[in-house]
């Protein structure tokens, strides 16, 4: 009996361990490994900030995946082995035939002095719902939304965060409150080009959301509501909805695969690291491009890496279909409030640089997401 181990049921996990389900024999195993008991779909932590979902309604239990064929651990991964392709958790020890690391990005507020205070992570389920509380009872004052460091996943949801808390505000007739979004990129999902990152700028313009882009913060103070910039200066807020910085798992950097401060460097079709049958796909990956800047960390990529990894594998277990590659094609909803969103679309790996435009944002891109979620749970759940 043949097993494959997937690391990780995120987006991109999921996303392999259901297309190899439908690849390989019934007798193959399929084992996930995660830590928590339930898989959150990561996109809808937005719409709980704004209100318009609870958060039972963005999780299910991993234990349901056993009727779709797939064996779930539900236990952090102690130890990893790629040469060995041998994962130890606490009490046990698996061997693959294959392995798909998928264990995306650590988020590590406690590297910026007094960040990890501040309960506003909205990258989080619990910050996501915190947040949402506060919101409720703030009449007047000051949100600030914090791009911390950069790289980080899902490059539009600051910038969407911004302007769902604007919407959520404007609705319930909140003047007395301004929101700022504070960031230590220079510029909106830059690597999609000028373009996408004129239009975000723009949206955020007309609904008077202060920008200031180029921002490192040094320090947070959050008993006196504080940041501290790196070139000395300071910002108030009455209430801060932050993007804390992300890491490489620290499993992933101990197992070789990765340095502490980097990624893990992969074929960038493929998607195979250094260590034969052994893949690694979405946020825990750094994929160079030709423009001098890496693949954005995105559920996107993820879940098309995840699609074409499972092809791959499956190819090389049985000898049947064909090998996948991933194409750097990649798409994007930016939720603008107010039931409207935008969309872009297009292909990162082309060159000399990223072909990705944007379209005209309206309701009928909002009214996509919200059917790309439906879709999500009715697929695998």
């Amino acid at each position: 009996m043949r097993q494959v181990l997937v690391l990780g049921g995120g987006v991109g996990g999921l996303a392999a361990a259901h297309r190899l389900r439908r690849l390989i024999p019934p007798g193959d195993r399929i084992v996930v490994f995660d830590r928590s008991e339930v898989h959150t779909f990561w996109p809808s932590l937005l719409w709980v900030l704004s209100g318009t979902r609870r958060p039972d309604q963005v999780t299910r239990p991993f234990a349901d995946l056993r009727e779709r064929g797939i064996e779930v651990v539900t236990e952090p991964v102690a130890e990893f082995d790629p040469a060995r392709r041998t994962v130890r958790t606490q009490d046990r020890t698996w061997t693959g035939d294959a392995v798909v690391v998928a264990l995306g990005a650590e988020l590590d507020p406690g590297s910026i002095p007094g960040l990890a205070a501040e309960p506003g992570n909205f990258y989080t389920l619990a910050g996501a719902s915190a947040l949402r509380e506060r919101l409720e009872g703030l009449e007047r004052g000051r949100v600030v939304v914090l791009i911390s460091r950069t790289p980080f996943k899902c490059p539009a949801a600051p910038y969407e965060a911004a302007m769902l808390i604007d919407g959520y505000l404007r609705k319930r007739r909140r003047q007395g409150v301004k929101v700022e979004l504070w960031a230590a990129e220079s510029a909106p999902m830059g690597v999609a080009g000028p373009e996408v990152s004129r239009s975000v700028v723009e949206a955020l313009a007309e609904r008077g959301i202060d920008y200031h882009p180029g921002a490192t913060v040094s320090a947070v103070d959050a008993g006196r509501r504080r940041l501290s910039l790196a070139d000395g200066g300071e910002v108030t807020y009455d209430l801060l909805a932050h993007v804390p910085p992300h890491r490489v798992p620290a499993v992933v950097a101990a197992a070789g695969m990765a340095p502490a401060d980097g990624w893990v460097a992969v074929d960038p079709a493929t998607m195979e690291s250094r260590f034969p049958e052994v893949f690694a796909i979405g946020d825990v990956t750094g994929i160079p491009l030709p423009v001098g800047k890496p693949l954005p960390k995105a559920g996107v990529f993820a879940h098309a890496q995840g699609e074409a990894v499972a092809r791959t594998i499956a190819y090389r277990l049985t000898g049947q279909g064909k090998p996948g590659a991933f194409d750097g094609v990649g798409e994007c909803f930016i939720e603008m409030g107010g039931g409207i969103a935008g969309f872009a679309r297009g292909n990162f790996y082309a060159r000399p640089a990223p072909a990705v435009r944007p379209y005209r944002p309206g309701r009928h891109w909002h009214a996509g997401k919200v059917a790309f979620e439906r879709h999500w749970w009715a697929q695998w759940w």
